[in-house]
């Protein structure tokens, strides 16, 4: 059934809903639109993304008070019921933020990364798997900002200091990071609000996605190797290099080690608190403002500084793009979509896969994978009310949305992060046609990857019951 705009008086079915309930076209359309027009300001930047998401949110609450999208009972009341939905999110982006700056401050990531760079003798082959183990490591516990951040930094002293090409590195950065966000709850940005408006437990993580990120790496691994090969080849004498490697000071950050001691162990508790949050029957933003607290407590980090250090505009992008993408949801458009697919598939796993996998890919690697991820849960919502199984669904769009980063250099924040540092550092810049050789390829495997993965799971039943 296809969808064609019509009048305010015409109006949509989608399945579970009744005739009475069925919604009016013509919101659908104009805010619609207004999403469209949103995440291609997003897409080709021509906005900060944060002022693109907070132009985008005024334009549908305006368009959806002029139409009466929200309704007589709510209002304008509608907007802090979307807020106030995912400010569990916007809790944990706080507590990580200031428990990341604080430990960053000890200097213990620095500590962690130079011993395993330490550890290839400076081989850029050996180095290269380095730098991806400790991306995806530091993703996976930091989140993929601070993460990318750190190995940024890092990879690009290593390779002025030994005099190589840092290209396959920071492109191994960039694509690493995707899979450290699929690895635990609180990863990534699209996980955390995946997982939470689908109230899957830290624990599946472990059992679902983690063994995932870790043959997604290495597939990733294996295709950057692939491309850069060449490039891989350590200058001057293996002796020398050697002795500089050695030289390498673990400890240059460290300014205190009772501190950097203190910090290790917060941030080891508040990873067991992530794990165990469900138990303690808490949510994972309690976890992260303990965590925050307590390092703030232990550290003599100044306050003030670490608060600064809040990333307030993703904080912002995120309160605008709740926003829009719930006042969308309100006009039904969200539950069309997923009409449209449920009307071609039915209830046949492999053919939604085929199509929602693909599809999330695509998109997150045009216009960024948050905004994809945030579109799609209430997609994926409406197609488990209409009688498809939950795990296969949550699980693919946690996978396509962190993944789906790959292909381009404006997919994931990672991708810009990294060759953003790489052009200002060093001059050097990646163009589309380069990265997209090397993301496209890692992606185009990694479709086929997660459709094999997801149904290998479903026809042995793998998937903890949600």
């Amino acid at each position: 059934m296809l969808i064609a705009p019509a009048f305010a008086a015409t109006a949509v079915a989608v399945p579970g809903t009744t005739a009475a309930q069925a919604q009016p076209v013509l919101p659908m359309v104009v805010i619609g639109l207004l999403l469209m027009v949103t995440f291609g300001f997003i897409a080709f930047e021509k906005l900060h993304k944060s002022l693109a998401a907070l132009l985008g949110a005024v334009a549908a609450v305006i368009a959806a008070l002029v139409l009466g999208v929200y309704g007589a009972d709510l209002g304008y009341g509608a907007v802090h019921e979307f807020i106030a939905h995912d400010m569990g999110v916007i809790g944990v982006i706080v507590g990580t933020s200031i428990l990341v700056e604080v430990v960053g401050g000890s200097g213990f990531f620095h500590f962690l990364a130079i011993r395993l760079v330490k550890m290839t003798g400076g081989k850029p082959r050996l180095l290269l798997p380095a730098v991806m183990v400790a991306t995806v490591g530091f993703v996976t516990f930091l989140t993929i900002a601070p993460g990318v951040l750190i190995m940024s930094s890092l990879v690009l002293v290593i390779t002025r200091a030994l005099d190589d090409n840092p290209v396959p590195y920071i492109v191994a950065v960039a694509i690493g990071a995707n899979s450290g966000a699929l690895m635990t709850f609180a990863s990534g940005i699209p996980t955390l609000m995946i997982g939470t408006s689908a109230g899957i437990p830290y624990v599946h993580f472990l059992i679902v996605s983690t063994p995932l990120a870790i043959i997604s790496a290495l597939l990733a691994f294996g295709i950057i190797h692939l491309f850069y090969r060449k490039r891989l080849v350590a200058t001057g004498d293996p002796e020398a290099r050697r002795r500089k490697v050695e030289a390498f000071d673990e400890w240059a950050l460290v300014k205190d080690r009772r501190i950097f001691i203190r910090c290790a162990i917060i941030l080891l508790l508040t990873t067991l608190g992530f794990a165990f949050a469900q138990q303690l029957g808490v949510g994972l933003d309690f976890i992260a403002i303990c965590g925050a607290t307590a390092a703030l407590l232990f550290s003599g980090f100044d306050p003030e500084e670490a608060i600064r250090k809040v990333k307030w505009p993703i904080i912002l992008f995120f309160v605008g793009l709740f926003v829009l993408i719930g006042t969308v949801g309100a006009t039904g458009l969200l539950e069309v979509m997923a009409s449209q697919i449920f009307a071609i598939t039915g209830t046949n796993m492999l053919a939604v896969l085929l199509i929602l996998v693909p599809f999330v890919f695509v998109t997150a690697a045009i216009v960024d994978n948050i905004p994809v991820a945030a579109t799609m849960i209430p997609v994926v919502q409406t197609m488990i009310a209409a009688g498809l199984a939950p795990e296969p669904l949550w699980w693919a769009l946690i996978a396509a949305s962190n993944l789906g980063g790959n292909p381009t250099p404006v997919g994931s924040i990672g991708a810009v992060i990294a060759l953003h540092a790489l052009e200002r550092e060093r001059g050097i810049r990646i163009g589309w046609g380069e990265y997209m050789k090397v993301g496209g390829t890692v992606a185009g495997l990694q479709i086929v990857l997660v459709i094999a993965y997801l149904l290998f799971y479903r026809v042995f039943n793998l998937f903890p019951d949600l």
